[in-house]
């Protein structure tokens, strides 16, 4: 005979503690989704821009220190890579949390920020920094490695008029060529079809001296070939220069300010009188979630209830051309009070000390087959500047509110 299990005996009580259960459960949910509490597990999650940079206080706002901001200090929390095509096959950018944009990041990422990196020499950062450019080598400098014969007359004119056979890596190169070094360097540039072979294909750049091609030190990054694709570690000293060192530093738009005046970080949604958002999107993309974490303002007019919705919750779309796809498009939400070359985002916010942690985050941008593109601002978070209640704050354009 076979056994069998009697299934258990279903009861009134049991049946009461089950729609008990049901009951609880879903006020959960509910309270889950429309009283923040998913705000708080969201900001627990995602890592925390908990450090800040120097900053000058003034009327206006708080401002960086750009004496102490230096490449080297600003320190990516999250992790990335982009694909991109080129002229030479598709690329590959990659970064890794806790290292500095510095190490990834490359002049032409700033081309458009009107830092002008692009138009320091050497001997500008040599000087700044107390550096000795006859302790370093031709290879310590990274603009070098894809030049050839015409562009480096092209950055160098001196160099045109100068024989070979005093100039150590260039008659190291004649001789690899099978030409004579008793020949002008200009004459030997325009005469023999040398354009498609950089010096370093042919020479160990890493066996002479930076000095051993006079005049180097005094060209600017930007009369030297492709100087957009060298990479800011790659440029002797400048990932330590501080940004007042740089020709021009971001200049904050005094347009639009207005003061901290109540960190919200929970109970909050549908925000729809926001100034946060994208150069895509614009300035005033509302929050249409349950998860709206965000600080308001005070300040002239319609300024007061004004919102800034953190970059943790919302994501606004950015970019444009090829790279705008990177990042699935998007970006955090936030602004540009000081410019291109960052932008300012909302990320941890804590009501209990009326506190706003914001964070920088950084573009790659280059130009593919002739024409400009960008990736979105996604490149951090970047630990910035913290405010607290009643600070003053600079917004920047657009000053437009929402009713």
């Amino acid at each position: 005979m076979k056994s069998s299990k009697r299934l258990p005996k279903i009861t009134f009580d049991m049946v009461r503690y089950l729609i008990l259960f049901g009951l609880l459960g879903g006020l959960f949910i509910h309270s889950f989704w429309k009283y923040g509490i998913l705000n708080q597990v969201t900001l627990l999650i995602l890592p925390k821009a908990s450090a800040q940079v120097p900053f000058v206080s003034n009327n206006n706002g708080l401002v960086p220190d750009w004496s102490k901001m230096k490449f080297q200090d600003m320190i990516v929390s999250e992790s990335g890579n982009v694909t991109y095509p080129t002229d030479r096959g598709n690329q590959t950018r990659t970064w890794q949390a806790g290292e500095s944009i510095g190490d990834f990041m490359e002049l032409g990422d700033f081309e458009d920020a009107n830092l002008n990196i692009e138009k320091l020499n050497l001997k500008a950062i040599s000087q700044a920094l107390a550096i000795n450019l006859d302790d370093l080598k031709l290879d310590d400098f990274g603009v070098i490695k894809t030049q050839t014969l015409s562009d480096l007359v092209k950055a160098i004119p001196d160099l045109a008029n100068q024989s070979a056979s005093s100039v150590a890596p260039i008659a190291d190169f004649f001789r690899q060529m099978g030409i004579s070094t008793n020949q002008r360097i200009g004459n030997v540039a325009n005469y023999y079809n040398l354009d498609n072979i950089p010096l370093g294909n042919k020479i160990d750049l890493s066996k002479y001296k930076l000095t051993s091609i006079p005049g180097i030190e005094n060209s600017s990054f930007d009369e030297f070939a492709n100087w957009q694709d060298t990479l800011i570690s790659d440029i002797p000293g400048l990932k330590d220069l501080s940004w007042n060192n740089f020709p021009s530093v971001p200049e904050p738009d005094l347009s639009f300010i207005g003061q901290v005046d109540l960190p919200l970080g929970d109970i909050e949604a549908n925000r729809i009188r926001s100034i946060s958002g994208s150069y895509q999107e614009g300035f005033n993309v509302p929050c249409k979630s349950h998860n709206c974490a965000h600080f308001e303002a005070s300040g002239l007019s319609q300024t007061t209830g004004a919102q800034w919705i953190s970059g943790k919750v919302q994501k606004v779309k950015g970019g444009y051309g090829i790279l705008a796809v990177a990042n699935g498009g998007l970006e955090p939400t936030g602004r540009h009070p000081f410019g291109k070359s960052f932008k300012q985002v909302v990320w941890d916010i804590d009501e209990s000390s009326g506190s706003v942690n914001t964070a920088m985050f950084f573009r790659f941008c280059k130009t593919i087959f002739f024409v400009r593109t960008c990736t979105p601002y996604f490149i951090g978070p970047v630990p910035f500047i913290t405010y607290h209640e009643k600070d003053p704050i600079i917004f920047g354009s657009p000053s437009s509110v929402p009713d």
